[in-house]
């Protein structure tokens, strides 16, 4: 078009020349064209339907991503309980133990009085008396001497009956004391047993439903590669199209121009005449904050992901989760998660986000979802809790770094689990 364009400028500066038209060009025919275009429709059904799949396995993985991070909070729950349940087991144990030791001690102790008092009770009998030895009374130089012995002997027999009467009490004492210590130790045992349990209740859980997040993940990059494929078919069949709807539009051109030969070639004295002014290019607006953002997002199409990475200067090193990040090696990868796209998108027009998706929904004003405008950051939440965030920019389209395993992307909004309402900052 251009070219023809150009030799009818050029034809129009040169007065009382004859314009000489080209040779046709091809003219492909209507059943070409119609089967081109028939071709290019399939494919696009095609990549529309694999869209609509990936949609739907995307928004089945973040329901997954939900439910691992859920699992992961109570296998982490599990852990803490079963730590406190080893404490009070530990010291359950000592305390019996200690309480064996006490009265152990406080039998042996009574072993000793009794046996005593044994020997005391021995001599006694010996000597034909409650009171005690009759050596004990011989050598008396005096009735109150005499006296004196006997209150002795009296009080040496009564303390030892004392004695062993407070030790025995001392021994029951100890002895339920150390039967509460054993009880105390029983129910500290059960404990832990049902806190062991519960943890690995909850780290097979976790397991699974990592699992589940990994074949999920592998049926998204399945169809993930056939929408690539259809899309490089349908790029393609439409370029085959275009190209011969080209070759109609340049065939319908030169059939225009020689119909024109004539009258251009009348009109040559006019060729001097000024051409009618270009079209404006339009441009978009410079300085436009929300297009700064957008496009400092979409910058990064194509960074992979890495849980815990990205900042105001660009993509960073991902850091350990514990699970699922660990899993696919995200602390060895430099790149972003969902909210750090958020960070550097932000800081270009000096807008300082935190690092988590929770107080980014809180950053700004809150509008209806069929209010978001381009720029609004979008928020996902399982059973209230936010945990993932994109971009809108227009279209039914956002970009997000969307899970471990993938990069920076677009993709079409997906309401499933989204949060009803968008956050404006601009």
């Amino acid at each position: 078009m251009i070219a023809t364009s150009l030799s009818l400028v050029i034809s129009m500066a040169v007065p009382a020349t004859a314009v000489a038209v080209p040779p046709p060009p091809p003219n492909p025919s209507d059943s070409e064209l119609s089967a081109g275009r028939t071709e290019a429709k399939a494919k696009a059904g095609k990549v529309g339907e694999l869209t609509n799949q990936l949609a739907k396995a995307e928004a089945r993985l973040m329901e997954l991503q939900a439910e691992v991070e859920a699992k992961m909070e109570d296998a982490n729950k599990a852990l803490v309980d079963l730590e406190t349940a080893e404490e009070l087991a530990a010291k359950a144990k000592a305390d019996a133990e200690a309480a064996k030791r006490e009265s152990d001690s406080a039998g042996q102790s009574i072993e000793n009085a009794r046996k005593q008092l044994d020997e005391f009770a021995a001599g006694s009998y010996k000597q034909g008396t409650t009171v005690g030895s009759m050596s004990a009374y011989m050598g008396a130089k005096s009735p109150e001497d005499l006296l004196a012995r006997a209150q002795l002997l009296n009080a040496v027999s009564g303390s030892e009956l004392d004695a062993l009467e407070s030790m025995e009490r001392a021994r029951t004492v100890k002895a339920n004391k150390d039967s509460l210590a054993r009880a105390a130790l029983d129910e500290a045992t059960k404990r832990q047993a049902e806190a062991e349990q519960a943890k690995r209740n909850a780290d097979a859980a976790t397991a699974t439903a990592q699992q589940a997040q990994r074949d999920q993940a592998g049926k998204s990059q399945e169809l993930e590669a056939a929408r690539a494929d259809y899309e490089r078919q349908l790029n393609e069949a439409q370029a085959k199209v275009g190209g011969l709807e080209n070759q109609r539009k340049r065939y319908q051109d030169w059939l225009a121009a020689k119909q024109r030969e004539d009258a251009a070639n009348a009109a040559a004295a006019q060729a001097s005449a000024p051409a009618g002014p270009r079209p404006a290019v339009n441009r978009p607006p410079t300085g436009n904050a929300v297009r700064i953002v957008i496009d400092r997002a979409l910058s990064q199409l194509g960074v992979q992901y890495a849980w815990g990475g990205g900042n105001g200067k660009g993509p960073t090193r991902g850091i350990r989760d514990g699970g699922v990040a660990d899993s696919f090696g995200d602390y060895n990868k430099v790149g972003f998660d969902c909210s750090g796209l958020m960070i550097y998108a932000f800081a270009g027009v000096g807008i300082r986000l935190p690092h988590y998706s929770g107080y980014q929904a809180a950053a700004g004003r809150r509008v209806p979802l069929n209010q978001m405008a381009p720029g609004d950051m979008l928020f996902w939440a399982t059973r209230g809790r936010i945990h993932h965030v994109a971009m809108y920019i227009g279209n039914g389209q956002m970009v997000e770094a969307p899970y471990s395993g993938s990069r920076v992307r677009i993709a079409p909004v997906r309401y499933g689990g989204i949060v009803p309402y968008a956050t404006r900052l601009l």
